[in-house]
């Protein structure tokens, strides 16, 4: 008598909760990405330059947007041609990772971590931008003689839009 009576319990939570996927339907069609303006990744370049010569410093300055890819780029007169390509990787691997790259420094030390792959690098000047909780973008920053005068002036390049970003509607 017991048993018939767990069957039908049993079924009855099977049929109850149910087991089909979400229809696609009730999904919207269209995804709304806030984006960062080439007006605005353009002062974020000039004063992150500025920041850095400022103390004396020539560096290369990248910022990309949401997918990586860069809006603007700059090398002060003086900073080597490498410069470009460390300053991308960085602003890469922060917008990619959403962190400071000055917190992953030490992260992934193994060989073949994800660390290794070609186009990030795990030193300080690799900063994400936001704006109204979204990431929108990333600087980065290579030149100067430490990763920390790098982010300094990251830092320093987005703050000169911080009312903008914290303000903004998305």
């Amino acid at each position: 008598m017991r048993k018939p009576f767990l069957i039908a319990a049993s079924l009855a939570a099977v049929v109850a909760i149910p087991s089909f996927p979400v229809i696609a339907a009730d999904l919207p069609v269209i995804v709304k990405i806030p984006r960062l303006t080439v007006e605005a990744s353009e002062k974020i370049a000039r004063a992150t330059l500025d920041a850095c010569r400022k103390e004396g410093i020539q560096i290369g300055v990248t910022v990309v947007d949401r997918s990586g890819d860069a809006m603007v780029v700059m090398r002060d007169t003086l900073a080597p041609r490498i410069t470009l390509e460390i300053s991308q990787q960085k602003a890469n691997t922060a917008v990619n990772f959403n962190a400071a790259t000055s917190t992953m420094e030490n992260r992934f030390t193994q060989p073949f971590s994800v660390g290794k792959v070609d186009g990030l690098v795990f030193s300080a000047g690799g900063i994400p931008i936001e704006a109204a909780g979204n990431i929108i973008g990333a600087v980065g920053v290579s030149g100067a003689a430490t990763g920390a005068q790098d982010e300094a002036c990251a830092r320093a390049g987005i703050q000169s839009i911080q009312f903008e970003l914290e303000t903004a509607s998305l």
